[in-house]
């Protein structure tokens, strides 16, 4: 996704998140706090790990704020720990406060996943094979989660079902067998997207022996799906470096170098943002300027 599409899309996140946040106002503050009042806060860490979701947090209070002064002493991606400043932030108060929730809610969950994909992608670092993140996403913030994950040092797979083919379990039985798949497949394509490519779950070795014969010059990537690692290696030597392969199912950090072992080219693992756990961060005033007889 290109940063114009990226800016976009997370304009109507923000749109969206403080909408169902907000409502008809932030009641708390609107009560008891000037509208001209301004604020001086800073992100406190209070957790080690890996930061993401700096830029993030920028374009959110730029975007609600432009004049806001917005001051990064980390980055995307940073190793950080406990005690830590990431940013400082001077702005409206009313901005600060509507604006709180929504940042430390995406900074927490994107600086989780980032760590995990961090630990993953270290565990790669010897090997040429890398780590893929799926769709197993949080309904209408994948946008983030997908983020997060490239800031670990992970790698995107599709963004959806609408930017590459995947045939899954499902599409082949419901088509009847993996030729009639891949062969309508191919005809689709050529007729509509012929960019869009094609990738092919696979079950059992026989599969992959199907693809061999009938998907070169259709096909670009075969899934091995919950193969282990030996018949990973062996299905390897059949696709003979024909297709890319991604192995994808039961890996884990205690079990992944084993599998980039093999040599496959990509391992794909959902845990990577469904089983991520948050990271403690906080929004703390510094200066309130409160003009007490207002």
């Amino acid at each position: 996704m290109n940063m114009k599409d990226f800016k976009e899309e997370l304009y109507k996140l923000i749109d969206d998140a403080l909408k169902e946040d907000v409502g008809d106002g932030d009641h708390s503050t609107l009560s008891c706090i000037p509208a001209d009042t301004k604020g001086h806060v800073v992100l406190k860490i209070k957790q080690d790990g890996v930061l993401a979701g700096v830029d993030v947090a920028r374009e959110i209070f730029l975007y609600k704020e432009p004049s806001s002064k917005f001051t990064a002493l980390k980055n995307d991606g940073d190793e950080i720990k406990k005690g830590e400043i990431g940013f400082e932030v001077e702005a409206s108060v009313h901005t600060i406060l509507k604006c709180e929730r929504l940042v430390l809610n995406c900074m927490q969950r994107m600086s989780g996943i980032a760590t995990l994909t961090k630990s993953y992608a270290d565990k790669l670092k010897s090997h040429k094979t890398k780590i893929l993140d799926t769709r197993k996403t949080t309904p209408n913030f994948r946008l983030l989660e997908k983020e997060a994950v490239r800031i670990g040092g992970g790698t995107n797979h599709r963004f959806g079902l609408f930017d590459m083919i995947m045939l899954k379990d499902n599409h082949i039985d419901f088509c009847g067998s993996l030729e009639q798949a891949i062969e309508r497949v191919a005809v689709y394509v050529q007729q509509y997207k012929p960019n869009l490519k094609i990738e092919v779950e696979t079950r059992r070795l026989e599969d992959i022996k199907k693809i061999v014969e009938v998907g070169k010059g259709k096909v670009f990537r075969i899934m091995l799906d919950n193969f282990s690692a030996d018949q990973i290696a062996e299905a390897i030597k059949l696709i003979d470096g024909n297709f890319e392969t991604e192995a994808s199912g039961g890996i884990n950090l205690d079990n992944i170098e084993q599998y980039a072992k093999t040599g496959v080219d990509y391992i794909s693992v959902g845990s990577l943002i469904h089983q991520a756990q948050s990271l403690d961060l906080s929004l703390k005033a510094v200066i309130i300027l409160y003009d007490q007889e207002k």
